[in-house]
Formats: C-alpha cells, structure tokens, sequence
C-alpha cells in the first residue's frame, strides 16, 4: 500500500511539475511575446544544454551531501586548456579529450581531499576553484583564445542541428539518459544514494563511501568541462570568464527540481534546469537587469535549499505542532 501511495505522490508532483512549467511559459510569454518565438526556444534549449550538464554533476555531489564551489574555476582552466589545445592545431577531440582530463583531474584533487584526508567539502572546493581560475591566465595572461575555432569545427556543436533540434540538446539528452539508467537502475546508483542517506550504515554494508564521494567529485569536474565546452562552441572563443555564470543556476536547477519532484534524482535536475533557464532567458528577452535575474534566481536557490533541508522541515513541521498545540490547549487564545 505504501508503494502505491508513493507511486501516486510521485504521479501528483511530476502533474504539478508540468503545471508549473506551463504556468512560467504562459506568464513569459504574456510579459514577453518573442518567448515563443523559434530563435528563443533554440536559445532556451543551447542555454538548458550548457546549464543541465554543470547541473548534472552537482547532482551526484548533492547526493552524497557534499557541495562543490569550484565550478567557475574548473571550467575557466578547462575552456581555456581546452581553447590551447584548439589553437595548437590539434584536432577536436584531443582538445575535448584534454577538457575532460582536466575536469576528472580536479575533480579527484577535491575528492580525495575531502573523502580520504576530511578536509571541509566548501573550504577545499573554494581553494581549488580559486587555484584553477588563477591558472586559466596562464595561457594567454587573459586574452581570449580564438585561432582555428572556425576551422577544427566547434562551433557545430552549437550550429547544428538534428530532427530540428540543435545537436547540443541532444548532448545532454544523450547523458542525462546514461546519467538516469546509472543512478537508478544499477548497484552503483544505489551506493551513491546511501552514500549520502547514511555513510555509516553504507560503510558496514560494504560500500566504499569514500570512493563514491571522490567520484562525485570527479563526475562534477567531467560535466563542468562539457558544459563549457558548450559554451565556446557557442561563442567561437575561449576566454578566463566562460562559464563564470553556471554555478548559481546549476546550483538553483538541482535544489528547485528536489524541491518540487521530492529529492535529488538525474530526472529532478533536469525539470529544476528547465525552469531556471526558462526564466533566465525571459528575464534576458524583457530587458531585466542581469542583477535582478540573479537576484531572483537567488531567492529560488535559497528557497530550494529550504525546502530541500531536513534540518529546515524539521523545525517548520515543530514551529506548526507548537502552534497547532497552542491553539487547541484550553484558556488559549487564537
């Protein structure tokens, strides 16, 4: 019976899901007719792409309930490594091969430091974000990288397209899809998700805890270099400030999808990524201040973090017991 009850109340979120998108679209599209337009759900979908990947490896870091701040500088040094290695002459895949060698590297480095040495997950990821953007200027001293962009054939990621939709959807379809069959129908999905409910319980029934909790980390670091990889094909160059902006919606997408559809899952993520950036690109097509989309963008992440917290439910569902008992002791007043 419990099984059917959880099965109804996934059913009603993934409803209420829906009806909120079409809600945010509906409101958008009011406030702002080119919403609707082809050019702006092309962009929607290009944004998704680069967004939900960079979200998509915070979602196996959140769920061994670790955090990971060093994606701004994890994808500078990696579109810059990987803007190098493009200008060098080398063909593309070298260069993307090299990005994601970089992107697991640092992910390791955080891993282990936080996994097998204790080290605090917000500290370590902070000191090594920060080493990584200072070795982003070291290729150029912070000029933009753009020699054989054009010719090695980046740009088709962003250009092209498939059965209509651009080839950048259909990326992060493609991972999200390995991502969903991983986390939820094989042992290794399993160990990451006890990893993060109980680490104590996981480690006597033989999980490696330790091990899942670097990998995260180096899942987080892989995805961080293909979301940047997105980004300059889309912008035809590299430069030290690509991808400064995906932590926040990244961030926002994977707490507001745990938030609405009742934890952290690969599928959460990629409903949380297409409202955050639905509304980033409405945002950018009325003309609003980029600090007031960020700010809003803000009060969503800290609303889903609210939301997502034990620690917070735990104290609203006690705060609503205590003045529930207060109103129904006798002589109290409303």
């Amino acid at each position: 019976m419990s099984g059917f009850q959880d099965n109804m109340r996934q059913s009603a979120r993934g409803v209420g899901f829906l009806a909120l998108v079409i809600a945010v679209g509906a409101a958008l599209a009011i406030a702002e007719p080119r919403f609707l337009s082809s050019a702006s759900l092309n962009g929607i979908a290009r944004h998704m792409a680069a967004n939900g990947l960079a979200a998509l490896g915070l979602t196996f870091v959140v769920i061994v309930r670790r955090f990971d701040l060093s994606l701004p500088g994890v994808a500078a040094f990696a579109g810059m490594s990987m803007g190098a290695v493009i200008a060098a002459g080398a063909p593309l895949w070298v260069a993307v091969a090299a990005g994601i060698a970089i992107g697991a590297a640092i992910g390791m480095v955080s891993g282990v430091a936080i996994s097998r040495f204790g080290l605090p997950d917000i500290v370590t990821t902070i000191a090594v974000g920060s080493i990584c953007a200072g070795m982003a200027f070291l290729y150029t001293g912070g000029r933009s990288i753009f020699q054989n962009f054009f010719q090695v054939g980046i740009t088709d990621l962003n250009d092209a397209r498939l059965m209509g939709l651009g080839v950048s959807l259909w990326i992060l379809l493609a991972i999200y899809a390995v991502a969903w069959f991983v986390m939820h129908r094989t042992r290794t999905g399993v160990a990451f998700y006890a990893t993060g409910e109980n680490p104590v319980a996981a480690h006597f029934s033989g999980i490696a805890t330790k091990r899942y909790v670097a990998l995260a980390y180096v899942l987080c670091g892989v995805c961080t270099a293909l979301a940047v990889l997105l980004i300059l094909a889309e912008s035809g160059n590299a430069e030290t400030n690509k991808g400064a902006n995906l932590m926040m919606p990244a961030y926002a997408g994977v707490f507001l999808g745990a938030a609405i559809l009742g934890g952290t899952s690969v599928l959460a993520t990629l409903g949380g990524i297409l409202l955050i950036t639905m509304l980033l690109d409405g945002f950018a097509l009325m003309g609003v201040p980029y600090y007031y989309s960020d700010g809003m963008i803000s009060l969503i992440l800290l609303a889903g973090v609210l939301a997502f917290s034990d620690t917070a439910r735990g104290w609203l569902a006690s705060f609503g017991i205590r003045r529930a008992f207060r109103r129904s002791a006798p002589g109290e007043k409303g």
